[in-house]
């Protein structure tokens, strides 16, 4: 048995991504974020629907709209196939775990 809140990376000075599940049509993802952010330049344009939902701490994630929402622990967010966003902001002084469903 495993536990999305266990074995945590130790090295805080990056955002860490550890694939749970790969098929041909599904990909599960455990994020952690140590306070980090999307680099200031260029978006996210993924070919692929993402659901995230954060586990603990908190994220904010803005559009290329410039709607920005804020996740905390239990919310969860649905980014379609090829919607510009970023991440502006996450938790530094607690680990942000995300959990990220990637789907056509």
């Amino acid at each position: 048995m495993n536990n999305l809140f266990q074995g945590l990376p130790e090295d805080n000075s990056i955002e860490h991504f550890d694939k749970l599940i790969e098929t041909q049509s599904c990909r599960v993802e455990r994020i952690v974020s140590y306070g980090q952010a999307s680099p200031e330049v260029g978006w996210y344009d993924q070919s692929e629907q993402e659901w995230v939902l954060v586990l603990s701490g908190y994220g904010i994630v803005e559009m290329e709209t410039g709607e920005r929402v804020r996740l905390k622990a239990g919310d969860h967010l649905l980014i379609k196939a090829h919607q510009r966003h970023r991440v502006v902001q996450t938790s530094s002084d607690e680990p942000t775990i995300w959990l990220a469903v990637f789907y056509p």
